[in-house]
Formats: C-alpha cells, structure tokens, sequence
C-alpha cells in the first residue's frame, strides 16, 4: 500500500528563506589627526579648568608646595648652571670669531650679554626644565594612575588635582625665573672667562661695556616670560601623566610625551612671548 502522505510531502516545493535585509552598520572611520588634536586640546582645557579651581579652593596644600619647590628647584639647578656656562661658552667664543672679522671685536660684551639675557638664557632653562622636571612629573603622575593611587587619594576625600598637579604647576611657575636667573649668572661668568682667556679683561669692564645703553627694564620682561614656560611644562606634564592608560608602557608614553609636548610649547611660546615684548617695551 501506498503512504500518500509520504508521497505529498515528497512533492511541495522547498521554500529557501530570503536572505536578511537588515543593513550591517558600516565601520566607523578613524578619527583624524586634527580631530585627535582638537580631542586633546579640549581635554587639556578642561583639565587646567580643573586644577584652576582646585588652586583657589581651601584647604591649601603648602605642604606639598614647598616639597615641590625644592624637587623643582634647588635640583634642577646644577643642571640649569652648567647649561648657561656651556652656553656662555659657545657664545664667547662664536662671537668673537664672527665680530673680529667684522671689525667689531670691542662690541663682544654687548653681544654675549644681550644674547644670554635677552633669548639664550630663558629659553635653555625652559628647554633644561622641561627634559627634566617634565619627564619626572609626567612618569611619576602616570605610575600613579597605573598603580590606582589617584583613585585611592580621591576615595579618601582629597582632591587630586589641588594635591598633585596646582601643587606641581605653580613650583614650575615660581621657578623657571630664579632657574633662569642663575642659568644668566653662569652664562655671563663663563663668557667673561673665555673672554679674558683670549684677552685680559676684568670683570668690571666686561659688565659695563655689556650693559652700556641698557637699562633694567631690558632684563625684567625676558626673565619673567619664564613663567609661562612653567605654566606649560607642568600643566602639560600633569595632564599627560594623569590621563595616561596601559600600565608600564603607558608610564613610558607618558613620560615621553610629557618631555616633547612641553619642549614644542615652549619653543612656540617663546616666539610669540618675543614678539609681544618687542611691542610692549620698544
């Protein structure tokens, strides 16, 4: 006998199901590299936004302050001297060479102390400062973000940003001019130095042919435009290390990114600085 059942289910036709029209979501593009660095420039501003109004907020950390004070400066300052001595060196003895073939030989002091006081001088500090102090805050802030000690600071009601980055910040700022001050010292004592090396010259005549037809008001400004490079070096240190994610390596990137972002602001800051002061105190 025959299963007609069998033999009807044989026959229907096979239905293949459709294929789905639901549309799959492209992969979104990556981000460009203006974009990245518009990213992170409002990240930083909201960042100094932070540290701004945890600075002025009590309770004060005058502790941490003067700890920094003291890393910042009196250790940064071999570093700074020998650099500004080095410097006056080299200008010495290119200044020499260049002014006596020009028959200028009696302007030399003018030279090398416009040229220490006015550019050379504030801009190695900067440079000086931000290789070091950049790099120190920037690896020692990242291993705290990694090892969750910022989160453990704030857990315990402290606010991370008046403890660890105004404190930071505000030592660069009351620094980098003292720093630069004595980075100008050494500058003008090698200079000296090498100058009566070659020829016999005293002290005394060496300042008062420097100085000749300048007056205090050329020494303030270029000294003081140091600040602002303090500014950058620890904001910029402070918001790398503190932003920074992935462990050892992200301790590295930090650290590295701290000391070459700060260098590049500060170069670019010192061009505009420069011009500014050069209308402001003509």
């Amino acid at each position: 006998m025959i299963d007609h059942s069998v033999s009807a289910a044989a026959n229907m036709p096979v239905l293949v199901p459709e294929p789905s029209t639901v549309p799959v979501p492209a992969a979104l593009p990556n981000k460009g590299l203006i974009t990245q660095f518009l990213e992170w420039f409002g990240d930083l501003g909201i960042f100094f936004w932070n540290v701004l109004r945890a600075a002025v907020t009590p309770p004060f950390e005058f502790r941490e302050l003067f700890r920094q004070l003291d890393e910042i400066g009196s250790m940064s300052l071999p570093l700074v001297a020998l650099a500004g001595a080095a410097t006056g060196i080299v200008l010495s003895m290119e200044a020499r060479f260049s002014l006596t073939r020009f028959g200028a030989k009696s302007l030399l002091p003018a030279a090398i102390v416009f040229s220490i006081i006015h550019e050379t001088g504030p801009i190695i500090t900067g440079l000086v400062v931000s290789g070091r102090v950049g790099a120190g805050i920037g690896a020692e802030l990242a291993s705290m973000k990694v090892t969750e000690q910022i989160d453990a600071i704030e857990a315990s009601a402290v606010n991370p940003y008046r403890l660890l980055a105004a404190t930071r910040i505000l030592a660069c700022i009351l620094m980098l001019p003292l720093l630069t001050l004595a980075a100008d010292f050494s500058g003008l004592i090698m200079g000296w130095v090498t100058q009566a090396l070659s020829e016999p010259l005293s002290f005394h005549q060496f300042i008062n042919s420097g100085f000749k037809g300048s007056d205090f008001s050329d020494f303030l400004p270029p000294t003081f435009k140091t600040m602002v490079f303090g500014l950058i070096i620890g904001l910029i240190a402070c918001f790398q290390g503190m932003r920074t994610q992935g462990g050892a390596a992200g301790v590295g990137r930090a650290a590295t990114s701290s000391v070459v972002l700060s260098s590049l602001f500060v170069i670019l800051a010192d061009v505009v600085l420069v011009k500014l002061i050069i209308i402001l105190f003509p």
